[in-house]
């Protein structure tokens, strides 16, 4: 993505003036969205694409909590036929300011891993409609199957079964050449 690129789905949500309990949020698409979201994902389409959250914290450290729930066309990879499946996944993310002194990331220093390390928040923003789109492709089945179908190999194609073993193939291959 460059700088110029649109993010196809994008909710700005002022950190500001969050009240102790924190806030709801719903996020609702428009069919423009789903569509723009659903090319950017290699999707047939998305048909229903929404998001609750929870947002609580200060604006030094955000807390979003929530779930993502659409209603999506894949192609199923065994038969290329389109079908329509529910997608639901949970959200929780956190956001922190940027230290004080601006010091970021340096892969020279020895650090120890924290695979859920919170994001830098950018300004006072957080961008819901990204969390959504975000969790929304986290949750795809990059080998999307059709229910009820199952992959079954040709047996004329020389794979065991018929012929037993791929070997067999090319031994009867040898043969028929008569070497």
């Amino acid at each position: 993505m460059t700088p110029d690129d649109v993010a196809p789905l994008s909710r700005p949500f002022s950190v500001l003036h969050l009240p102790p309990q924190g806030t709801e949020v719903e996020v609702e698409t428009t069919a423009e969205e789903r569509g723009a979201l659903a090319r950017d994902l290699g999707l047939p389409a998305i048909e229903a694409l929404s998001a609750r959250f929870h947002v609580r914290g200060t604006p030094a450290r955000v807390h979003v909590r929530g779930r993502v729930s659409a209603t999506i066309v894949q192609s199923c990879v065994v038969t290329l036929e389109d079908f329509a499946s529910e997608l639901a996944e949970e959200v929780e993310v956190t956001f922190r300011a940027p230290a004080a002194d601006g010091k970021r990331f340096d892969p020279a220093e020895e650090v120890e891993a924290d695979l859920d390390a919170p994001d830098d928040l950018v300004g006072d923003r957080i961008d819901l409609g990204a969390i959504t789109a975000e969790f929304l492709a986290l949750g795809l089945d990059p080998y999307p199957r059709k229910p009820g179908v199952e992959f079954a190999a040709d047996p004329e194609e020389g794979a065991e079964g018929a012929g037993g073993s791929p070997f067999a193939a090319l031994a009867r291959l040898r043969q028929e050449r008569g070497s």
